[in-house]
């Protein structure tokens, strides 16, 4: 089912949809079809088009004040910032490693008395420790007593991720927790948080928005930068939705 999630939305996103596209002009011999292919995929590649879709899902265009979080009962910090390399005990960090510094952030703020890593493990990796298990040593490393450190149990997504914290504070009617990920991924994960019974304070890191650049004629030229922005924020977009109509439907079936 995690890969199905991951292999559907591909051809929903620009670049699978502008290859289906091209493929399907050319087998056809219906040029104009083709042309329509490709100018998707260069719109979609503009970084001014990227930034702009990146802009609606983040929402926010600052980090959260640490001194304005009420005090809850965990500082949850989401997966996804590790590449595991083999011979690199750690692993080497990928463009979310603010997931890590956001959550010890609050967490040595004294925001809460437990710091929550997700035992992030994926079916195609069988062989790769669980994220959480490094990002707990990373932060007793950094002085973190490892009293205050949790990991959840093996988790695919952010379904997962929701469903294995709340099962942490088993006999907590409704835990509160400041959440960490990026800020792309806030509003999905909130919401599916939210949709457990937790309280959720949001502290969205990791931001990708450009907010200081003027404009130039590069931003309306493809590049891969572009093209990544833009299927980061289509991808959000169809993940809101869905989950959405999901917890929707479970509502009016109850």
């Amino acid at each position: 089912m995690l890969i199905l999630h991951k292999i559907l939305p591909v051809f929903f996103l620009p670049l699978g949809l502008a290859i289906v596209i091209i493929g399907i002009g050319a087998l056809l011999r219906k040029w104009v079809v083709v042309w329509i292919g490709v100018a998707l995929l260069w719109v979609f590649s503009m970084p001014v088009t990227g930034d702009w879709l990146i802009r609606q899902v983040e929402g926010v265009d600052r980090r959260v004040a640490v001194e304005s979080l009420e005090q809850a009962d965990a500082v949850v910090v989401l997966g996804g910032m590790v590449e595991q390399v083999p011979g690199v005990h750690y692993g080497e960090w990928r463009d979310a490693a603010d997931r890590f510094e956001g959550g010890l952030e609050v967490y040595l703020a004294g925001k809460a008395p437990l710091l929550i890593f997700m035992g992030a493990k994926v079916p195609w990796t069988p062989e790769a420790r669980p994220e959480g298990e490094i990002l707990a040593e990373r932060a007793i490393r950094l002085g973190i007593s490892g009293d205050a450190v949790r990991v959840t149990g093996r988790v695919g997504n952010t379904v997962d991720e929701a469903r294995a914290v709340k099962k942490l504070f088993a006999g907590t009617e409704r835990p509160e927790i400041v959440l960490v990920t990026s800020a792309f991924h806030m509003k999905r994960a909130s919401m599916l948080f939210r949709s457990t019974g937790m309280e959720v304070q949001p502290f969205p890191v990791d931001f990708r928005t450009s907010y200081y650049s003027e404009r130039t004629l590069i931003d309306f030229l493809p590049s891969a930068a572009g093209i990544e922005n833009a299927e980061i924020a289509i991808r959000e977009i169809l993940g809101l939705l869905y989950y959405k109509i999901r917890l929707d439907l479970l509502f009016l079936s109850s």
